[in-house]
């Protein structure tokens, strides 16, 4: 982990010193543009006197080439210090990511909803969650399939090839660096162009009678010749004015059609060329796993035009449009040439030609997303590994030295679990604070993980594909008219459901019936597990309740006993939060009373 920090620690010094050089680089052409204008305009002065046209327009020409020249070179100067800007602002994020769990990317609080069966209970959404924790995604398309992968498991195969993909991605992290760049340069995280551009190019395309289709593709040919001849003779003029005020009148019958789609891609329009490197350097790089070929295959059309190519069209087409908003220079092509007229149309015909390629390319890129977000994590932490995915009729769940990828790992403690193609529903008791449950939503948040195809928090994890289901945080809620007991009721009520209809679920049960007396606690949680039992159902369930680790007696076969323990020093409690065999003896309620000076009566 040092190590990956110190790396990009180096690369952000290397970025630094760099941008000095460009600022250098930037300023001086600045001064070189501008003497540029003073001596071409000066060339321009003196040739007037030898009275010869050709001579001054030639000088003008040069003027105006070596003026462009420079702008484009200063322009390539800026590019390359905006990318080494937001590669300073990827890897400082990086690092504090490591360092602090804090990230700059959205944390997933859209995709928060109580009534799933486990992403509320094991924070895989919202502030301080998993998705936070993972995302590197700037688009909110990548996002959405980054959510999509965490909130329900994938296929056997696809876990595979997912997980062949992120090997061969965390081995480019070079690759992996440019490609979010290239990203968060197009759509800094919260805003988004894409679904803007997307939803333009759905629309219906802008309806033009084929007479002013003909009219606006030849009305250069006849302004431009006609300025021209209006230099040798004067009286044409009056038809380059009359032709203006035609074209004036064209403007401002089609002004809605044009401001339309000026509006909605105005601002993806700026963004464009960071998205064509993003595609680019897709179709460029070479891959071996099957998953990242299948993708940048799919940027090629049947005629092998690549996406970036068309991304380029499409963006030298939005400039054209953005050309005609430049104050009077705009106005004059517009009158001129009916400038915004033509690019729009050059806009639907690329439409027409590109749609379908550009839906699938910016899916592409979204996958990409998703899976360099959890690629990341063999990048940044060398304690994670990939889990093996098993085919076994039964459960299997295990995992060494297994931890919670949300809690630091100077405080993380690691655990060792086993479940080997078995039917069995574990019971884990132990005091307050032992670790229960951090202990479930241990297992349970490494499940997801591994069952999206990413690597786990764990030395080894074998596992069968499988469902979690959790009962953890039952709440009331005033706005629903619901109790504890009810919202208990409900969630109980799910689980059997879902029990019902999936193949295979793991439930994972924190403190059941806690809305409740505690007769009728034990009593309905001992009905529970029975009709649990009866339905062959898989999990874990953990209570303060000692008379439930009882049931290992009358279901050998089934129930296993585990506990968390404490030890009492000087008065002092200590947890190690390492999982035991067994059930728990000791409990530290009256200990915690005992230091609030309530006695308890023995």
């Amino acid at each position: 982990m040092q190590e990956i920090i110190k790396t990009y620690h180096q690369q952000i010094s290397v970025a630094v010193l760099e941008i000095k050089k460009l600022n250098r680089l930037i300023n001086l052409y600045s001064l070189l543009r501008l003497a540029a204008i003073l001596f071409g305009f000066t060339l321009v002065y003196q040739s007037l006197k030898f009275e010869l046209i050709w001579l001054t327009e030639l000088t003008f020409l040069f003027t105006i080439f070596l003026f462009g020249w420079l702008v484009s070179r200063q322009n390539g100067f800026e590019k390359r210090k905006t990318f080494l800007e937001n590669t300073q602002m990827v890897f400082k994020n990086e690092i504090e990511s490591i360092q602090s769990y804090h990230n700059m990317y959205p944390d997933g609080s859209e995709w928060q909803d109580d009534h799933h069966v486990y992403t509320s209970d094991l924070d895989i959404f919202g502030p301080a969650s998993l998705f936070h924790f993972l995302n590197r995604c700037a688009t909110h398309l990548g996002s959405t399939k980054l959510a999509r992968w965490l909130k329900s498991p994938a296929e056997e195969k696809t876990i595979r090839l997912r997980q062949e993909a992120l090997k061969e991605i965390a081995t480019k992290n070079g690759w992996k660096e440019r490609f979010q760049v290239h990203l968060f340069i197009a759509n800094k995280p919260g805003n988004d162009h894409i679904s803007g551009l997307l939803q333009y190019l759905h629309t219906p395309s802008a309806t033009l009678s084929n007479n002013l289709r003909w009219y606006i593709k030849l009305s250069g040919w006849i302004f431009v010749p006609m300025l021209i001849g209006s230099y040798y003779l004067p009286i044409v003029l009056l038809g380059v004015l009359a032709l203006g005020i035609f074209n004036l009148f064209i403007l401002q019958i089609t002004q809605s059609k044009t401001e339309n789609a000026e509006i909605q891609i105005s601002n993806v329009g700026k963004n464009l060329n960071a998205f064509e490197d993003s595609f680019k350097i897709i179709e460029d790089e070479i891959w071996k796993s099957a998953l990242c070929c299948s993708l940048k295959n799919s940027l090629e059309d049947a005629g092998e035009n690549k996406v970036s190519r068309q991304i380029e069209q499409l963006s030298a087409i939005i400039n054209r449009i953005n050309l005609g908003s430049v104050p009077l220079f705009g106005f004059i092509l517009k009158v001129s040439v009916l400038w915004n007229l033509k690019q729009l149309i050059s806009l639907e015909n690329w439409k027409k030609n590109n749609l379908n390629s550009i839906d699938n390319a910016f899916n592409v890129i979204a996958e990409f997303e998703a899976l360099i977000s959890m690629a990341t994590l063999n990048i940044n932490h060398s304690e994670y590994h990939f889990p093996e995915i098993l085919k076994d009729e039964k459960y299997t769940l295990t995992a060494n030295c297994i931890g919670h990828p949300l809690i630091p790992l100077s405080t993380r403690v690691l655990n060792n679990f086993s479940l080997n193609n078995e039917l069995k529903i574990d019971i884990i008791t132990g005091s307050n604070m032992a670790g229960k449950s951090t202990f479930l939503r241990t297992l349970g948040i490494n499940t997801v993980l591994a069952l999206s195809g990413s690597a786990v928090c764990a030395l080894q994890m074998k596992l069968t594909p499988m469902t979690v289901f959790t009962y953890m945080r039952i709440r009331d809620s005033l706005n629903e008219n619901t109790s504890t007991f009810k919202a208990e009721l409900d969630r109980l009520q799910l689980l059997l459901k879902v029990l019902s209809k999936e193949e295979k679920i793991y439930f994972l049960i924190d403190e059941m019936l806690r809305g409740t007396n505690s007769v009728d606690k034990y009593r309905g949680s001992k009905a529970v597990i029975e009709k649990l039992i009866a339905e062959k159902a898989v999990g874990i369930l953990a209570t303060h309740d000692l008379q439930i680790a009882h049931l290992e007696k009358k279901y050998p076969e089934y129930i296993r006993n585990f506990y968390f323990d404490i030890l009492f020093k000087d008065q002092e409690m200590q947890f190690d939060y390492k999982l035991k065999t067994g059930e728990c003896k000791t409990f530290n309620a009256s200990l915690l009373l005992k230091q609030l000076g309530i006695i308890i009566e023995e």
